[in-house]
C-alpha cells in the first residue's frame, strides 16, 4: 500500500515494479510543460527587452530603405581603420587574458590551499574591483598613471594613453574572476591525490602535472574565456585611458553610433561582436560541461592549512604584495584624489557635490548616489525573479534546448551595451512600448547585466539539492509552486541573498547602456562620473574622484555582506 492507501506493482524479489510507460510519459509531459512555464518569463523579458532593441537597431543600420545593404557591409569591414580596431581589439584581450593568469592564478592557489589571517576580508575586497564601474576603474588609473597621478609625481612615468595602463586595468577588474572560478575548484579536490603521487616517487611539479592540472584545466579555461570576454568587449577602461589612439569594437561602436551616427556601420560591427562572443559563449559551455564531469570534491575548509615551509611563506608574501600593488593601490589613490585640495587634504570636492555649480549637471551631482540605488534596486528586484525562474529551469540537466537556453541569458554580458542602450531608444518609441521618457528604462537595462549572475550564483545550489526530496513531496501531492516554496527556497534561500547582492552591486556599475537612456536630470553615478571625467577643471576631477569613491565603498560594503552571507560550500561567484 502507498500513503494515499492504493496498492503498489512490486517486482521480482518484492522490489517495486517500474512505473508503467504510460505513468513515464505523463511525468515527461509534466515535466517538460513545468520547464517550459519557468521558461515563459526569462525568454518573455530577453526577447523584448534585448533581442527586439538588438535586432531594431540592426535592421534600422543594414535595411535604410528597406533592403538589405550587404554592399556596405563589405565596406565597413574592409576600412583599413575598422581592420586595425579589429585587430586591437583581439590582441589586447588576449594579452590582458594571459597577464590575469599569469599574475591571478597563484592568487587562486594562495586562497584555495593556505589559511592566513584576515582571508575572509580580503576574499571580498579582491571582488570589489570586479563589480566596480568600468569608469570607476579607468578614474583610479588614471589617478594612479595619469598625467599628475602619483607616478606621475614621484618618478616622470605617464602610461595613460598607453596600452600598458589599459593591460593592467584589465587584470585589476578580472582578477577576482580567476580566483573565484579557478580557486573556488581548486579548494575542493582531495589533496591526498597528489600526495600519494609523491610517494609513488613523483617530484612535486610531476604530482602537480599529472594529478592537479588535469582537474583544474576546465576550470582555468573557463575563467580565461570569462576574462578574454569581458576584455573583448571593454568599454569604459579603453575610452578613459586609450585616448583617441586606441579603440575596441565597442568603443568604435559608441564613436560610429553616438557621435558619427553611422548607424550602418555601428549595425555591421555589432554582428561582427555578436558572432565572436557567440563562439565565446558556445567554447565556454563546453569547458563548464567538462568543469562539471566527476571529480572527488571534499570539503574546502578540510584541505586549507598554514604556509608550511620558506616557499609557500615566499608564494603567500608575493601573492599580497601583488595584490597590494595592482588592486588596493590604485584604490588608494581613488580616494586620496578624492580628498586632495589646494594647500593640503579635505571634503570640498565631496561638499561640491552638492551643488549645481560648475553646470555639468542640471541636478545636484549628489542626486545620482539616489538614483543610482533606487535604479539598482528595482534592478535587482527584476534580476532576482528572471534569474530565479531561469535557474529553476535549468536545474535539471537535459539537451540541446536548455543548453542553449542557458547560453541565451549570457548573451547581454558580452553584447555590446551601447547598441543595447541605443536599440531601446529606437525601438522602445511607440505604444504599447513607448518607455523613452520613462525611468524604468535604466532598471531594465541593468537587469539584463544583473541575470546571469542570478543564474551562476544560484544553478550550482540547486542543482546541489537532492532530487529525491522534491519528488517525495510531490508524492504527497505538493503542487510545483508548494514543492518549491517548502523544499527548495529554504536550501538556497543564502544563495538567493548573495545572487540578489551581486546583481544590486553589477546594477549600480552599468554604463555601456545607461550612458544612452539615463535622463539629464536623473543621472546614475557611473554616468556621473564619465560626465565629470569629460570636463576640464580641478573641481570636475575631484569631484569624479569623490563619486567614484562613494561608489567603490557601497560597492565593498555590499561585498563584505556577500562574504558573510555566501554558503559554506560555495567558492565561485
Amino acid at each position: 500500500m502507498d500513503l494515499t492507501g492504493h496498492q503498489v506493482a512490486h517486482g521480482p524479489a518484492g522490489t517495486p515494479a517500474a512505473p508503467p510507460a504510460g505513468h513515464r510519459r505523463r511525468a515527461a509531459r509534466r515535466d517538460l510543460a513545468v520547464r517550459l512555464g519557468l521558461m515563459a518569463v526569462p525568454l518573455g523579458f530577453f526577447g523584448l527587452f534585448f533581442a527586439y532593441p538588438v535586432a531594431a537597431i540592426v535592421a534600422r543600420g543594414l535595411r535604410p530603405e528597406g533592403d538589405w545593404a550587404w554592399g556596405r557591409a563589405a565596406a565597413v569591414l574592409a576600412d583599413p581603420h575598422i581592420v586595425q580596431v579589429l585587430w586591437f581589439t583581439v590582441w589586447q584581450a588576449a594579452a590582458s587574458t594571459a597577464l590575469t593568469l599569469a599574475l591571478a592564478l597563484p592568487g587562486a592557489y594562495v586562497f584555495a590551499r593556505l589559511d592566513f589571517p584576515g582571508k575572509r576580508l580580503l576574499r571580498a575586497v579582491v571582488t570589489v574591483p570586479f563589480v566596480l564601474p568600468t569608469v570607476v576603474t579607468g578614474a583610479a588609473f588614471l589617478a594612479l598613471v595619469g598625467r599628475g597621478g602619483l607616478l606621475d609625481g614621484l618618478w616622470g612615468i605617464r602610461l595613460d594613453t598607453t596600452v600598458w595602463a589599459i593591460l593592467l586595468a584589465h587584470v585589476f577588474f578580472n582578477y577576482a574572476i580567476v580566483v573565484r572560478t579557478v580557486g573556488g575548484l581548486w579548494a575542493q579536490l582531495d589533496p591526498r591525490q597528489e600526495e600519494a603521487a609523491r610517494v609513488l616517487g613523483a617530484s612535486r611539479f610531476t604530482a602537480w602535472r599529472r594529478v592537479t592540472l588535469p582537474a583544474l584545466t576546465p576550470s582555468v579555461a573557463a575563467a580565461a574565456l570569462m576574462v578574454f570576454l569581458f576584455t573583448f568587449t571593454s568599454f569604459g577602461i579603453i575610452k578613459i585611458l586609450g585616448g583617441p589612439r586606441y579603440a575596441t569594437l565597442e568603443v568604435e561602436i559608441y564613436r560610429q553610433t553616438a557621435q558619427l551616427l553611422d548607424l550602418q556601420a555601428a549595425a555591421v560591427l555589432t554582428l561582427v561582436q555578436f558572432a565572436a562572443v557567440a563562439g565565446m559563449l558556445g567554447a565556454h559551455a563546453w569547458s563548464v560541461r567538462r568543469r562539471e564531469s566527476a571529480l572527488k570534491l571534499v570539503d574546502a575548509a578540510r584541505t586549507a592549512h598554514r604556509p608550511r615551509g620558506a616557499a609557500q611563506r615566499a608564494l603567500l608574501a608575493g601573492v599580497l604584495l601583488s595584490i597590494a600593488l595592482l588592486l588596493l593601490l590604485p584604490l588608494a589613490v581613488l580616494v586620496e584624489r578624492s580628498l586632495s585640495v589646494s594647500g593640503g587634504y579635505g571634503f570640498a570636492h565631496y561638499r561640491a557635490l552638492a551643488s549645481t555649480e560648475g553646470g555639468t549637471f542640471v541636478v545636484a551631482p549628489w542626486s545620482a548616489v539616489y538614483n543610482s540605488l533606487s535604479y539598482a534596486a528595482v534592478a535587482t528586484l527584476i534580476a532576482v525573479t528572471v534569474g530565479g525562474l531561469a535557474a529553476a529551469a535549468l536545474t535539471r540537466r537535459a539537451g540541446r534546448l536548455v543548453r542553449g537556453f542557458d547560453a541565451l541569458l549570457m548573451l547581454p554580458l558580452g553584447t555590446s551595451a551601447v547598441t543595447v542602450g541605443f536599440g531601446f531608444l529606437i525601438a522602445l518609441d511607440e505604444p504599447p512600448l513607448d518607455l523613452r521618457s520613462s525611468w524604468i528604462l535604466v532598471p531594465l537595462a541593468q537587469a539584463l547585466v544583473g541575470v546571469p549572475f542570478v543564474v551562476r550564483v544560484m544553478l550550482p545550489v540547486l542543482r546541489a539539492v537532492d532530487h529525491r526530496l522534491r519528488e517525495a513531496a510531490a508524492m504527497l501531492g505538493a503542487s510545483p509552486l508548494r514543492v518549491w516554496r517548502e523544499v527548495d527556497l529554504p536550501l538556497v534561500r543564502r544563495a538567493l541573498l548573495v545572487a540578489a547582492g551581486f546583481a544590486f552591486a553589477v546594477s549600480l556599475g552599468e554604463f555601456g547602456a545607461t550612458v544612452f537612456i539615463a535622463r539629464a536630470d536623473a543621472p546614475t553615478l557611473p554616468v556621473a562620473v564619465a560626465r565629470l571625467l569629460g570636463r576640464p577643471g580641478e573641481l570636475n576631477y575631484g569631484q569624479a574622484m569623490a563619486m567614484s569613491t562613494v561608489l567603490m565603498l557601497v560597492c565593498a560594503v555590499t561585498l563584505l555582506a556577500l562574504e558573510r552571507l555566501r554558503p559554506v560550500r560555495s567558492q565561485e561567484f
